[in-house]
């Protein structure tokens, strides 16, 4: 007799739609991850359930905001059960499913290929299982390297143990684009470092490009061949950094707090250049977020929230999805019916995701700034900083996330989930597909 017959639970979790049972996939590792870190050999000292939950739904959406400090409150075992929910979290859990599905040997049914591709933000079913063999692939290949070379700061530092230790879980927590890191003042000791400033941001555009842009240039390695999506995330990502980073440096070079308390010309270039690439969706610091000008913090707000790349580990509306929008834009201007990306087309389909994902995510971090506010008044400009980060999975705080009530608590991490499982998700599970029976006549608005 079929399993769903005899167990109504599973019948129930057979009706659900792809995006909810996505949502509902990762509230369940979530509760499972409160609960590993609530045991007595998880942390040193107290810890609370709020502080397990906000911590477990930090690291599964891979964003890095915490209220407590990684590094001393949680013990190895605790740290280890972070690091695995920071890489299930981030490589996506539809994809493990997958793997372990084909090594036992089991095919992939049609439900498990629809909700893989809401996973991985796909709108093919087909190859599905080449992509998630792909992920697996990359991701170990980049964080075994992102080991050895961290090893060469953390191990004469911390010893052997200790050092591949840090290594490891930084270099998870970096490609993964989860920001959690075991010191209290983040990165900021290794401001000056080459080999911090280097690796780390590099595992974070790599985890933000995307799995499938990697994949497309180690296939094609030529700039003409590649897919009209890798050329677009490659071209947004390089403006991305470079603007913003010459924008930072000008805002903050003399800034005694953050640029103009260091010295060295290079380790000021270096220090703008992370924080610059941090707001990607990576969350790690070298600099003191709350010292930096409103200004400066503004615009990482908005890098926040556009955040990587499609089939990646990072969150926000995308960089395709922000390059679309300028275009829709320009087209609107410029009269034209259809939409031109390097020597491509696109229909009105792309337009209007473009403009449902922009909106979805536009209410979601003001209805989230607007139900936080109630209870903290005062501090408008560094709670809506806090919701942007949360909602493009980043980590980067203003010391706000501490200092918030339960509720606030909870809001941010209903905004880190959507953030992760995609604001999209949450729009499709509202809504419903239907054929219209009637034609109404065409009207008239006024806009603008």
């Amino acid at each position: 007799m079929d399993l769903r017959r005899r167990l109504p639970a599973l019948k129930l979790l057979s009706r659900l739609p792809p995006p909810a049972f996505l949502a509902l996939l990762y509230g369940t590792l979530v509760v499972l991850g409160t609960f590993l870190l609530k045991l007595p050999a998880a942390h040193n000292g107290p810890l609370n359930w709020m502080e397990a939950l906000f911590t477990s739904a930090s690291a599964v959406t891979v964003t890095g905001l915490s209220v407590v400090d990684t590094g001393t409150v949680f013990t190895a075992f605790g740290q280890a059960v972070i690091m695995v929910l920071i890489q299930l979290g981030g490589l996506g859990l539809m994809t493990f499913a997958v793997l372990l599905l084909s090594a036992m040997g089991i095919p992939m049914g049609m439900n498990q290929r629809i909700i893989l591709r809401e996973d991985l933000n796909q709108t093919s079913l087909s190859r599905l299982g080449t992509l998630a063999q792909l992920i697996l692939k990359i991701a170990i290949a980049c964080e075994l390297l992102g080991v050895a070379v961290l090893a060469v700061v953390f191990v004469p530092e911390f010893g052997w143990g200790t050092g591949l230790w840090h290594a490891l879980f930084h270099s998870v927590s970096a490609f993964n684009n989860a920001g959690f890191a075991l010191f209290p003042d983040g990165l900021s000791r290794w401001v000056g470092d080459p080999i911090i400033n280097l690796a780390i941001p590099l595992m974070f555009i790599l985890g933000g490009l995307g799995f499938v842009v990697i994949g497309d240039i180690s296939a094609k390695r030529r700039w003409r061949t590649l897919s009209l999506h890798s050329k677009l995330m490659l071209s947004g990502t390089a403006a991305l950094i470079l603007g913003p980073w010459a924008i930072f440096l000008a805002l903050e070079w003399t800034n005694p707090n953050t640029l103009g308390a260091i010295a060295d010309v290079p380790t000021r270039v270096m220090a703008a250049w992370f924080q610059v690439v941090t707001t990607r969706t990576a969350g790690f610091n070298t600099l003191e977020i709350e010292s930096l000008h409103d200004s400066t913090s503004l615009m990482m707000m908005l890098l926040m929230v556009i955040g990587g790349g499609s089939t990646s580990t990072a969150g926000g509306i995308k960089v395709t999805t922000f390059i679309l929008l300028l275009v829709v834009m320009v087209a609107f201007f410029q009269r034209r019916t259809t939409l031109h990306v390097f020597g491509r087309s696109l229909g009105l389909e792309e337009a209007m995701k473009v403009m449902a994902l922009t909106t979805v995510s536009l209410l979601t971090v003001m209805v989230a700034v607007f139900a936080i506010s109630i209870s903290h008044d005062g501090a408008i400009f560094d709670l809506g900083f806090e919701v942007a980060s949360a909602f493009g999975t980043v980590g980067l705080s203003r010391g706000t996330t501490t200092e918030l009530d339960t509720f606030g608590r909870l809001v941010i991490i209903v905004v880190m989930m959507i953030g992760r499982v995609g604001p999209l998700t949450l729009g499709f599970f509202l809504a419903t597909r239907s054929v219209p029976r009637v034609r109404y006549p065409a009207g008239q608005v006024h806009l603008g």
